[in-house]
């Protein structure tokens, strides 16, 4: 059937974990009748909050998807996390939703993953509306958590809903435009009632404050508007409108989820405020082949185009792929083309997203999230087309991991079951990322903080009934040497009766600029070692670089020139050379000034202008070097490179330093070497662990 994409919205219900953001998703689908039950996060009857682990948190860990009807617009909407585990997610979709409705609550105010999860709405340019939660609470404030909104946001945030009373007497709502109360004795859908006296000069106030910003959208309005005439009432709907469109101003609303207060006022104003995919305009996109600008406009009739922007494991259909339609329609039982990885795909069944369910549908159209199951090739991140019009569209991938923890299996013997497994749940969440580190032989689970990792356990025990324990990795330190060391000889003689053992070998060792690992040259002149047995000098020497003389530390960055020896025509062997050449290594290397090298990461680090000074002489204490700080709009951004072993829990202290308003990414940038006290602590603490063994 053909949509009207005019009355098609598709939106993001964004908000700091704890804000109330799914109890409204939750309230928007029970007053629009598409559940007949108010489900609640905190006795786990949620719909939108389904998986054990979000019951057991109470706290959203994945997007979920829904959808209502509402006085003839049907609305599509994400239920975003909040919690900055989880705020990658949220990202992820910002990037193919056309509208946000953020959350605040009326007791807490705006926190930091607001602000981000704002900040990134500002770089897509997505209007949006805000609605101060949790008016039925103690201590609940509008008006403080109105001013804290225009403060921090920086934005003009005009309310369109004013609460009557607050805490215990919260008991209605006033339209500021319409002048009306409305009561919600029975929860639901409000009542008129009498405009309450002493309410009448601040709903004046406000009232005129919004006719103002609204005429100022149109030069024709404001004209009006200057020479004392009254706006009409459809150039008031229409101003508004336009002015959430070109993101002017934002429209504040209230009220309480949980109570069901106000809700219906909000999606009033998603109705008629927040933009259809036409008013959005077309999506650009790239020509795979010529790599020119590419629009897709939001037609049915246009060709088939959507982004991939998140996978899940849905237990009975398998893997799910979500993407966004853009432009065209997709039937059931049909295919794609696959322009990322220049594949075509096929698929059955096409899916309605409906919180932990799935909808079979016969097809979809522009602006509808969607899911199909068990695509073979397809990943989050990917673009979908007709192949006869191809189209690449741009998509940012999720933020560096921040924290990372060795992982050992409970039960032997598990190992490579975890592998596989976490490699699945990888599919799903793309901020998760799994190594086997060469050095230290430890597998290492990274993602966005400790909740994150914990929840990835959980899920690995209840969806593979596989157990493992986190622990710290270790940090995989190496050895190097200082200066060279000429004339090394090292003789191997070994006589027990019958065949012995005898090789010498000749060599020197050299250091190598820092990052060019090892190199072995054959310098052998005459014909004192036989050339059949070079390889085993190498293979001896490259054997003995992984456990250094230090701390048995891996050994890097030199140069060993193999230029004489000694062979017995009996007694000599492959075993016998390799053995000669490690214990030369050896003693070369205890001979040319060893040294330990840590490895340095690079820290790139986002905090309020208050909290620089602190951020920096944190750094300081942790042997950090500050490369830069970078200005931006209320904030700062600290370029630092700081050893690895520094920073293993970074992610809690800056959390602590700055009240969690700081964040950072991280990534490897160099080894290099460690000072002297630090590194004979080290050795020592090898010593012991080698002493247990």
């Amino acid at each position: 059937m053909e949509k009207n994409l005019e009355k098609v919205r598709n939106l993001g219900l964004v908000a700091h974990s704890g804000a109330g953001k799914t109890s409204l998703g939750e309230a928007a689908l029970f007053i629009s009748k598409t559940t007949d039950r108010l489900g609640r996060v905190d006795d786990g009857t949620s719909v939108l909050d389904f998986e054990p682990e979000e019951i057991k948190r109470t706290l959203t860990i994945s997007t979920a998807f829904h959808h209502y009807d509402w006085k003839k617009h049907r609305v599509f909407f994400a239920d975003t996390p909040g919690d900055d585990n989880f705020i990658s997610d949220t990202f992820a979709c910002l990037q193919v939703l056309d509208g946000l409705v953020l959350v605040v609550d009326a007791v807490d105010g705006v926190k930091v993953q607001t602000e981000r999860v704002w900040n990134l709405a500002d770089q897509y340019e997505i209007p949006r509306l805000i609605f101060i939660n949790k008016l039925d609470r103690e201590r609940a404030d509008f008006s403080k958590t109105l001013d804290s909104i225009q403060k921090i946001f920086k934005t003009k945030a005009l309310p369109l809903t004013l609460p009557i009373g607050g805490g215990e007497t919260f008991s209605g709502l006033v339209s500021v435009l319409e002048q009306k109360a409305y009561g919600y004795k029975d929860g639901g859908v409000g009542k008129e009632q009498p405009l309450p006296a002493d309410m009448a000069e601040e709903v004046k106030s406000f009232r005129e404050q919004l006719i103002e910003s609204i005429a100022e959208t149109d030069d024709a309005l404001v004209e009006k508007y200057l020479e004392g005439q009254e706006l009409t009432p459809e150039e008031i709907v229409q101003g508004l409108r336009q002015a959430v469109l070109r993101r002017l101003f934002v429209p504040v609303l209230c009220g309480s989820a949980l109570k069901l207060m106000g809700v219906d006022l909000l999606l009033e104003a998603v109705n008629a405020n927040l933009p259809s995919p036409l008013d959005r305009g077309p999506r650009r996109g790239t020509d795979p082949k010529t790599k020119g600008e590419k629009l897709r406009e939001p037609n049915a009739d246009a060709p088939f185009a959507a982004l991939t922007f998140k996978t899940m494991a849905d237990p009975y259909a398998g893997r799910l792929t979500i993407f966004r339609i853009f432009s065209g329609i997709l039937t059931a039982d049909s295919g794609f083309y696959n322009a990322t990885r220049g594949v075509k795909e096929r698929f059955g069944q096409l899916f309605l997203l409906e919180g932990k369910g799935q909808k079979p549908i016969e097809a979809g159209h522009p602006g509808e999230i969607l899911a199909v199951a068990k695509l073979k090739e397809t990943v989050t991140g990917d673009s979908l087309c007709d192949d006869k019009d191809p189209v690449l569209f741009a998509f940012q991938p999720p933020g560096n991991s921040v924290i990372s923890y060795a992982i050992e299996a409970k039960n032997k013997g598990d190992e490579d079951k975890i592998f596989s497994s976490l490699n699945r749940l990888m599919e799903e969440d793309p901020t998760l990322r799994l190594d086997r580190d060469s050095q230290t032989k430890e597998i290492i689970l990274s993602g966005m903080g400790q909740v994150h990792l914990e929840t990835t356990i959980d899920k690995l025990k209840r969806k593979f009934g596989l157990e493992v324990n986190l622990k710290a990795p270790k940090i995989p330190y190496l050895e190097t040497i200082r200066q060279a060391a000429k004339g090394i000889i090292y003789r191997h003689k070994k006589q027990t009766g019958g065949r012995g053992q005898f090789a010498e070998v000749h060599i020197d060792i050299s250091p190598l600029e820092r990052g060019k690992g090892f190199e072995f040259q054959d310098a052998l002149v005459g014909m004192n070692v036989p050339r059949n047995f070079v390889p085993a000098v190498e293979k001896g020497i490259t054997e003995s670089m992984n456990r250094g003389v230090l701390a048995g530390y891996p050994v890097v960055d030199f140069k060993v020139r193999f230029y004489d020896g000694k062979s017995h025509e009996v007694d000599s062997s492959e075993m016998a050379f390799k053995i000669a050449a490690s214990m030369a290594f050896k003693k070369a290397v205890q001979q040319a000034q060893p040294t330990m090298l840590e490895p340095v990461v690079k820290l790139s680090i986002t905090v309020p202008d208050d909290n620089v000074g602190d951020v920096i002489g944190d750094l300081n204490s942790r042997r950090g070097k500050v490369m830069g700080v970078e200005p931006q709009e209320g904030r700062q951004v600290v370029q630092a490179l700081v050893p690895m072993a520094e920073v293993a829990k970074y992610a809690q202290d800056l959390t602590a330093m700055t009240g969690g308003r700081g964040y950072f990414q991280l990534e490897f940038s160099h080894y290099e070497e460690i000072p002297a006290y630090m590194s004979e602590k080290i050795i020592q603490e090898a010593k012991v662990a080698q002493e247990e063994e």
